[in-house]
């Protein structure tokens, strides 16, 4: 069974469209070509301004390890520590159904 990794990001409102930009440019292309990485979605709340939820699916923890171990994943987390005030955090979901 794949598993889930949501990484919640709030960013200023003022740079949403910086984040957004970044994250469809630069980092999603990274993530998507890791190993084990099936899909990668960026979701953006409509009811906060500058909030989302990257959203990927992988074939297992192992690759998810693997990617958050790799340059790649330093690269992305370069580009969110550039965005000025953003605020992140990871959590790792089994699909149960």
């Amino acid at each position: 069974m794949s598993v889930v990794r949501m990484l919640y990001v709030k960013v200023k409102p003022e740079t949403a469209a910086e984040a957004e930009r970044i994250w469809k440019q630069e980092c999603a292309p990274l993530m998507i070509q890791q190993p084990g990485c099936l899909s990668e979605k960026l979701l953006k709340c409509h009811d906060e301004p500058g909030e989302y939820i990257s959203y990927s699916e992988w074939e297992d923890a192992a690759a998810i390890e693997t990617y958050r171990k790799s340059k790649d994943h330093d690269v992305v987390v370069s580009h969110s520590r550039n965005l000025q005030g953003a605020k992140a955090s990871a959590k790792t979901y089994e699909i149960t159904g």
